[in-house]
C-alpha cells in the first residue's frame, strides 16, 4: 500500500472546519473517517478521479464487512493522520492530540448505521468544500453519496427503581469510602441534571454555585443551565469534603499513574465501566450506559407531564424531533392520559356514554351537523 495522499487539499478541509470553531474532537473524527475513505480506495488501486457511484456503493459494503473494515485499519498510515491532528492542534486549542491506539480502537461487532453514515457524511462534507472553494472538480456530486437507512428503534430505558438502584450501587459496593462518594456523586449527576458523560467530566469545582445551577458549555458549543436536585447536591458536596487536593477539576481519578497530576480527570471509559459491573451486579437486564441516565432524566420527566420543549433546554438539544427520540418511550404518560381524558375509557355500553358538548375551538364538521363527515369542509 502506498502512502500516496488520495484525497488532495483534507488538511486544508480540517483546518476550515477548525476555522469554523467545530471542536477538536470532531477534527479528528473527520480527519479519521476520510482516511478510511483513502485506505479503500488505496486498496482497490482507484484514484479520486476514479470515484463514481458504484465506487459507493462499494465503499458502503465495504464498511458494512467488520472483518474488511478490520484490515483497512490495520493498513492505514496513521502516522501521516496524526501528522494533520497535530497541524491542526497547533493552529486551534492545544488540546492534546489522540494516540495511534486511540485511534485504531474499535469494535470487532459490525459497524453501525448511524457511524456508516457519520462516515459518508464526512465524504460528502469533503466533496462539498471542494466544490464550494472551486478547488478541484469532483467526479461526483456529494448529493450522489446518498446515507443508508436507519432502523428507527425505542430506546430502552431501565425502571425507575432500577435507575435508583444503580446510583445507589457505589455506596454500598465500593470499599475505599472516597471512591464510593465520588462515584455516587457522578451518578447522581448525571441522572439529576440530564448532562452527557462529556460535560460532566468538563466541570470544574468553580461551575457549581449555591442554587443549585451549573452553567455548561455543550454539544456543537451551545450553552445553557442545567439544574441539581437537592439530593444531587447533597451527595456532591460530601465528596467535595474528603478532596485533600487544588485541583480545579470536579471529578479527579484517585488511583493510577494520572493521580495526583494538574488537572487530570475522571476518563469517560472509566465510569462507563464502573456502571456496566454495577448493572450486571444489581441485576439490571435492559443494556444501561451513562448516557441511559441521560435517557432515563428525559423520559420520567415527561412522563410526570414535562413540557417538551422544556425537556429540550434541559437536554441541549438544538431540534425537537431529536427530543423525540429520548422521550417517545414514555408511553406511560400517554397511556394515562388516554386513561384519564377519553370520554370512552370507563364505558362498556352505550347507556353510559357521557354527554360531550360541542365547544367553539371544535372542528366545524364537529359543531355543524349539516356537514358531511365524508366530504372536506368546504368540498360539498
Amino acid at each position: 500500500m502506498t502512502n500516496e495522499i488520495i484525497l488532495q487539499y483534507k488538511l486544508d478541509f480540517l483546518l476550515e472546519l477548525a476555522n469554523n470553531n467545530y471542536s477538536l474532537e470532531t477534527v479528528y473524527n473527520y480527519a479519521r473517517d476520510l482516511a478510511v475513505f483513502e485506505g479503500f480506495l488505496q486498496l482497490n488501486q482507484l484514484s479520486f478521479d476514479d470515484i463514481d457511484k458504484r465506487v459507493i456503493t462499494l465503499y458502503k459494503g465495504f464498511l458494512r464487512s467488520p472483518v474488511h473494515y478490520l484490515e483497512q485499519l490495520k493498513s492505514i498510515d496513521w502516522d501521516v493522520t496524526l501528522d494533520a491532528f497535530n497541524f491542526i492542534n497547533r493552529l486551534t486549542s492545544g488540546q492534546k492530540a489522540p494516540n495511534r491506539n486511540h485511534l485504531t480502537q474499535v469494535h470487532s461487532d459490525q459497524i453501525s448505521a448511524r457511524s456508516i453514515n457519520r462516515m459518508l457524511s464526512a465524504l460528502r462534507s469533503y466533496l462539498r468544500y471542494l466544490i464550494d472553494f472551486d478547488l478541484k472538480p469532483v467526479p461526483v456530486p456529494p448529493e450522489a453519496v446518498k446515507l443508508i437507512k436507519i432502523e428507527r428503534k425505542d430506546s430502552q430505558v431501565a425502571e425507575f427503581k432500577e435507575i435508583l438502584t444503580l446510583i445507589e450501587c457505589p455506596s454500598t459496593l465500593e470499599k475505599d469510602p472516597k471512591i464510593a462518594l465520588r462515584n455516587r456523586a457522578m451518578l447522581e449527576l448525571l441522572f439529576a441534571t440530564g448532562m452527557r458523560i462529556s460535560e460532566m467530566l468538563r466541570l470544574n469545582r468553580r461551575d457549581l454555585n449555591k442554587e443549585g445551577k451549573i452553567y455548561i458549555m455543550g454539544k456543537g458549543k451551545k450553552q445553557r443551565f442545567v439544574y441539581l436536585t437537592q439530593r444531587a447536591s447533597f451527595y456532591v458536596q460530601e465528596y467535595l469534603k474528603t478532596r485533600e487536593d487544588d485541583m480545579p477539576a470536579l471529578f479527579v481519578p484517585y488511583r493510577g499513574g494520572r493521580n495526583g497530576v494538574h488537572g487530570q480527570r475522571i476518563s469517560a471509559n472509566y465510569l462507563q465501566e464502573k456502571i456496566s459491573q454495577y448493572r450486571k451486579i444489581v441485576g439490571i437486564v435492559v443494556p444501561t450506559s451513562a448516557h441511559s441516565l441521560r435517557h432515563g432524566f428525559a423520559t420520567y420527566l415527561a412522563e410526570q407531564g414535562a413540557n417538551a420543549a422544556a425537556i429540550q433546554i434541559l437536554l441541549g438539544h438544538e431540534s425537537l424531533h431529536t427530543t423525540s427520540r429520548y422521550v417517545h418511550p414514555s408511553d406511560k404518560f400517554a397511556q394515562r392520559t388516554h386513561h384519564d381524558f377519553h370520554p370512552l375509557y370507563n364505558t362498556t355500553d352505550s347507556g353510559n356514554v357521557p354527554d360531550v358538548e360541542p365547544t367553539a375551538d371544535m372542528h366545524p364538521m364537529e359543531t355543524d351537523n349539516s356537514q358531511d363527515p365524508f366530504i372536506p369542509v368546504g368540498r360539498k
